[in-house]
């Protein structure tokens, strides 16, 4: 198990592989669908982010009302694919990786490759326990979009696993390939 201090570094991207464990701690963004889309009009009509997405980590989640003695409800991963459309547009644009389930489109896998990003998978159905590793929010932008709204979430050994990594290593593929040829 890998234990990194977010932001990412490029050294630190540069030594993960698909298939690694890892405990991410500090700062990341959080955004789904309908924040994506926004952001990406306006890079679209070339006009500036309402947040700074250079080397950030953007974690795909839309989390459930706090308990309390909690900074959020529970935080599990949304379906990662809803936002391929916008992925590669960020990426370009210095986003270091994202953060959810499922697999990736080609179109996403070859943007992570060729601004040496990241993508982490999250165990869907652990939101609960995901919550326990959130320690505090921040809502930064479309606060109109509630639990879509972009935040910034300050975490602590927060799980998840190089699902993609800067080289094109797909765990959701080498996991195929290996099981099937067995």
């Amino acid at each position: 198990m890998k234990k990194l201090r977010l932001p990412l570094s490029e050294e630190d991207i540069l030594g993960l592989k698909a298939g690694d464990s890892v405990l991410l701690s500090g700062t990341m963004l959080t955004g789904r669908d309908a924040a994506h889309k926004r952001l990406y009009e306006l890079i679209q009509n070339g006009e500036e982010l309402p947040v700074d997405i250079k080397g950030e980590l953007i974690y795909y989640v839309g989390p459930a009302p706090a308990k309390p003695g909690y900074a959020v409800g529970p935080a599990g991963p949304t379906s990662s694919y809803r936002m391929d459309k916008y992925a590669p547009a960020l990426m370009d644009l210095g986003l270091r990786g994202m953060i959810g389930k499922g697999a990736r489109s080609q179109e996403v896998i070859d943007s992570i490759v060729r601004n040496k990003g990241v993508y982490f998978a999250c165990i869907g159905g652990a939101a609960a326990l995901i919550a326990k590793s959130i320690k505090s929010e921040e809502i930064l932008c479309y606060e109109d979009l509630e639990t879509e709204a972009v935040r910034r979430y300050t975490v602590e050994d927060f799980p998840c696993i190089v699902a993609v990594d800067c080289y094109g290593g797909n765990a959701y593929e080498d996991g195929v390939k290996k099981y099937s040829q067995e």
